[in-house]
């Protein structure tokens, strides 16, 4: 098995030596990374705020602890969504990717898969998806539904406008709605700021993210906020970054969050401050980086939500 960095078809921004590269068959590794099982980060960043919401909405029900079971759901129903989410992408923007150095190896455009393939694929991720959703009460099962209509716009966006970060935002931003939503059956304003609050830090991250591709976009006529604030970037960072700790702390205020829950958002904070400044949008390697660097982020904020979730149990 040749090596990532010998290998014609190694996608450049999945880790070396990743899961998939090491353990699944060359044959079956196309329909593996057109879901991206090489690149946790996205399921990560789907999956976070669904966990948040999940949390905070315990909270707010009196429940001493997140439902293990409802947690699990969340996480299948991130892998595969996601997953099913980078096929129709992926489908989509086949003659895109051709174009672009960072995406050319992906599995449609460097010829390893085939359309009509990763079509059939992307039907088997939706309907695990949907086991996945009518675990839930009906209010929720309708709400994960309308999530599809963000998702099917989304790829198109950067054709037509400067923003599709926003899109993606809308998106990605999904399962503070659902989290809430499972939980109360119902949606209530901290669940609606939550939302907005991950939108905004969802245009933050993948404006880092997008700066990789940024000449390359320019070249083929692309819209994407890196190109959109180009210098201006770490300006607007601060601005999106500072939104979603507001956001963020307006929930926890309307949802009766404790102080540990406010100390997350301390850290997360910190976190998202040092990613402004370290950011250097002429190095595609740190750009990377400090966009994997989100999944820690929002870890340091769901520990501070479960370690409040656990002294008011005890108190």
């Amino acid at each position: 098995m040749p090596s990532p960095e010998s290998d014609p078809f190694a996608i450049p921004d999945a880790p070396r030596d990743n899961v998939v590269a090491r353990y699944v068959p060359v044959r079956w590794r196309p329909y593996a990374e057109i879901a991206r099982f090489d690149r946790p980060i996205g399921w990560w960043l789907l999956l976070l705020p669904c966990w948040w919401s999940l949390t905070l909405a315990s909270h707010v029900a009196d429940i001493e602890w997140p439902s293990p079971w409802y947690a699990l759901l969340f996480f299948v129903g991130a892998v595969v969504m996601r997953g099913a989410g980078c096929a129709y992408n992926d489908i989509v923007d086949r003659d895109i990717d051709a174009s672009v150095a960072r995406t050319r190896a992906r599995p449609i455009p460097s010829g390893r898969l085939t359309t009509r393939r990763a079509v059939l694929f992307m039907g088997l991720l939706l309907l695990v998806g949907l086991v996945v959703l009518v675990q839930f009460n009906r209010f929720s099962i309708g709400l994960g539904f309308a999530s599809l209509v963000p998702v099917l716009i989304y790829p198109f966006l950067k054709r037509f406008t400067g923003f599709p970060q926003v899109g993606l935002g809308l998106s990605f931003s999904w399962g503070a709605l659902m989290g809430w939503a499972v939980v109360l059956g119902r949606l209530d304003w901290p669940a609606l700021a939550l939302y907005a609050a991950t939108i905004a830090w969802t245009v933050g991250y993948d404006t880092i993210y997008a700066h990789q591709d940024r000449e390359d976009d320019e070249l083929i006529g692309l819209g994407s906020t890196a190109r959109v604030f180009a210098n201006s970037t770490p300006v607007m960072l601060t601005v999106c970054f500072g939104a979603t700790v507001l956001l963020i702390g307006a929930s926890f205020v309307g949802a009766g969050a404790g102080p540990l829950a406010f100390t997350g958002l301390v850290g997360f904070a910190v976190h998202l401050g040092a990613q402004v400044w370290r950011f250097d949008r002429d190095d595609g390697e740190r750009c990377l980086a400090q966009f994997r660097s989100n999944r820690d982020a929002g870890l340091i904020l769901l520990a501070g939500l479960l370690a409040d979730g656990l002294i008011g149990s005890l108190a």
